[in-house]
């Protein structure tokens, strides 16, 4: 059974029957990075760690958890506290984690994410969770099952990188999907089966969160 953890971090956090939702499918292993905490707080969560410089902790904050929750307080800034977070999770032998909170009122921080999502992708499969999209990192051969209409987009990094895909509506042939030059926005899938193939490097798809509650993506069996 792989290990799976769900980082929140500083942005606009899911509502709490999502957060309780992922937990209850194993995912059950809550570490918040810095301000993330006091979203957590709000919502009368405890996660297990708090970590980073906590400088966006407030003093509430540090006392609701005080005796709860471990804090680790790391005062480096060559790392964004989302990856003390991720190194934290790595160094304890988590497999998968989902980042919440993520994305918010800056696009740096967003951009920022996305890419260590791949960053890590060797150590730590990291999926990011906004509103109603799932953004998965991905690499090699990867089957999965879907809902006929599901909008599915897929994006690329450099022209080096091939996909190939098998039940969507717009079809990929060893295209090439250059970032800033071509994407696969807003594709379709058209059946309830879907293959997407990347060579020679890695990508990225965004899913509907909806369609992969609805096919126990998150269930960890």
């Amino acid at each position: 059974m792989s290990k799976r953890a769900l980082i929140l971090a500083n942005g606009k956090s899911p509502k709490k029957e999502e957060i309780i939702y992922l937990m209850d499918n194993g995912w059950d292993f809550l570490i918040c990075a810095d301000g993330g905490a006091n979203s957590a707080r709000k919502m009368e969560l405890v996660p297990k760690v708090i970590i980073g410089d906590l400088d966006s902790i407030s003093p509430k904050t540090k006392l609701y958890f005080s005796g709860k929750s471990e804090f680790i307080h790391l005062l480096r800034q060559n790392d964004t506290d989302v990856e003390k977070a991720i190194k934290y999770l790595i160094q304890h032998d988590f497999h998968e984690a989902i980042l919440l909170g993520g994305t918010g009122n800056r696009l740096d921080h967003g951009f920022c994410n996305i890419g260590i999502s791949l960053k890590f992708y060797d150590s730590l499969k990291l999926y990011i969770l906004h509103r109603d999209s799932f953004l998965i990192p991905i690499e090699g051969e990867n089957t999965f099952e879907t809902q006929i209409g599901e909008t599915i987009s897929i994006y690329g990094i450099d022209k080096q990188t091939y996909f190939t895909s098998s039940g969507l509506k717009y079809a990929l042939d060893k295209s090439s999907l250059p970032f800033g030059v071509r994407e696969s926005t807003s594709n379709e899938a058209i059946k309830n089966r879907v293959t997407l193939t990347v060579e020679k490097g890695r990508g990225l798809m965004v899913r509907e969160y909806k369609s992969l509650k609805e096919n126990d993506y998150f269930r960890n069996s």
